[in-house]
């Protein structure tokens, strides 16, 4: 579960991390990072729209990228934001295929971000 201080919990930073933000895709999701330079926790934000499935899928799908960030805490540096969208196909994937891909997607944006 993800504290409060590592949420994003506003619209408008919600549209500045996937409007400005370095985006990365996969097959089940889309990230977005935002590396504001503010000295504060990673924040993390997620995007479930309603063609992934009914609530219950929506919720789990929820619950499962939050167990995986909140894993990855340690790997992204200080005040960064991130937008996880999910896509239709997160619907059917396992623990471990949401987390490889939301691993890979972070690991390449922070290689993005530190060569900027």
């Amino acid at each position: 579960m993800l504290a409060r201080p590592f949420r994003l919990t506003r619209g408008t930073d919600y549209r500045s991390v996937v409007r400005r933000g370095v985006r990365c895709g996969g097959g089940r999701v889309v990230t977005s990072m935002l590396t504001t330079g503010e000295a504060r926790e990673p924040r993390f934000g997620f995007i479930i729209s309603k063609q992934v499935g009914n609530a219950v899928i929506r919720n789990t799908v929820r619950r499962r990228l939050k167990a995986v960030c909140a894993d990855a805490i340690a790997d992204v540096p200080q005040g960064t934001d991130i937008v996880i969208r999910a896509l239709p196909a997160s619907a059917a994937a396992s623990f471990g295929d949401l987390s490889a891909d939301v691993t890979r997607c972070l690991a390449r944006l922070n290689r993005t971000a530190a060569s900027v």
